[in-house]
């Protein structure tokens, strides 16, 4: 007599901006009762998502790792890029799609939300419909970054965008100037363009970087004072100014 074994479930937890207290109540119990851990990381690194949940897993814990195979050795416009990280996205797939259909559960940790810029949502896409697939939300960076400034990020009316510095200097500034509050992540290597981005679009009074948020470390720094920053771990807000009581 053959045994049917039921699928196990790949759940994408979100674990917020960086401070394990700021996990929601299911993503710490599942974090915390998961069997099989996938991460994100770059080769010989921890891993962010990692380090976050340090000291929360079960003593009996198979941990996965997936190994970003390029982050900046290849420029984002080079068709090789995509190329390298979809089948890099392949491989990660086909290994929780393995496990989850021997029954087994997977939680892949998520920093910030995993449907807001996160590598994750390169798995659920080609997941879905083969696996049961579920996602927690988490707090994302930003949250994180502007509350650390205390001050509120929008008011009334107010329209937030939010960029990434890997976009032209010229559509940066554009969108910087147009904005009535503002969100730049990833900037990584783009910091000088961002900051002549920033200048061209008047707003260099107004600008703010935020290193680590929520993290130990965290420092906000008005962007025409930053001089010394840690630009991969940093994010730059603009707070709107909008209609009040």
């Amino acid at each position: 007599m053959s045994v049917t074994i039921a699928c196990g479930t790949i759940h994408g937890v979100g674990l917020g901006p960086g401070a394990a207290d700021l996990l929601s109540v299911r993503a710490d119990r599942l974090v915390r009762g998961a069997r099989h851990v996938a991460y994100f990381r770059k080769a010989g690194r921890p891993g962010r998502a990692r380090r976050i949940v340090d000291g929360m897993l079960r003593a009996d814990v198979i941990e996965i790792p997936m190994e970003y195979p390029v982050t900046t050795e290849i420029p984002l416009s080079d068709p090789r890029y995509n190329d390298c990280l979809s089948a890099f996205y392949a491989e990660c797939t086909q290994r929780l799609l393995v496990l989850a259909q021997a029954g087994e559960d997977v939680v892949v940790l998520c920093e910030g939300d995993p449907f807001f810029y996160g590598s994750f949502m390169h798995l659920h896409g080609r997941l879905a419909g083969l696996v049961p697939v579920t996602v927690v939300p988490g707090i994302t960076g930003m949250a994180g970054a502007w509350n650390a400034t205390d001050i509120p990020i929008t008011w009334g009316d107010d329209v937030l965008t939010v960029a990434m510095a890997t976009l032209p200097e010229d559509e940066l500034a554009r969108r910087i100037r147009d904005t009535d509050a503002l969100v730049v992540m990833k900037i990584g290597r783009n910091l000088p363009k961002l900051r002549r981005a920033v200048a061209a679009a008047g707003r260099e009074d107004a600008a703010w970087l935020v290193e680590h948020a929520a993290m130990p470390g965290q420092r906000v720094t008005r962007l025409i004072e930053a001089t010394s920053v840690t630009p991969y771990f940093s994010i730059l807000l603009i707070h709107g100014q909008g209609r009040r009581p």
